[in-house]
């Protein structure tokens, strides 16, 4: 992707909970990013999770890989999914979605917690 090309993170409220996407990698070849039925509590510091994601994704070219560490012990599973990017606790997590996502923004965004 170009310096000039920006990726953006846009949510939408459902009746399952919030869904978030990326608009932006698709113009740099690569699927977008999309989470769904996300906790609306966790909205605001999954967006920031989306575009890490999407920033390392864009400086890797056009290869997807399976999994990504965004910090030490923060790894997500990337699922392809009806064409976009699904992430997903990596192979192993044992626990509920939800979990891991409250986990992945404890673990990125310690001070939050406190």
């Amino acid at each position: 992707m170009g310096e000039r090309e920006e990726v953006r993170v846009a949510g939408i409220e459902r009746d399952d909970g919030l869904m978030l996407r990326t608009h932006g990698l698709a113009a740099g070849g690569l699927p977008e990013l999309r989470v769904v039925a996300l906790p609306p509590y966790l909205g605001q510091g999954w967006a920031q999770v989306m575009g890490a994601l999407a920033q390392r994704l864009a400086a890797g070219g056009k290869d997807v890989p399976e999994q990504m560490e965004l910090a030490p012990g923060v790894t997500i599973q990337l699922k392809v999914e009806n064409g976009e990017l699904i992430p997903l606790p990596p192979h192993g997590f044992e626990g509920s979605l939800d979990e891991w996502r409250r986990d992945v923004l404890a673990r990125l965004f310690p001070a939050a917690t406190t």
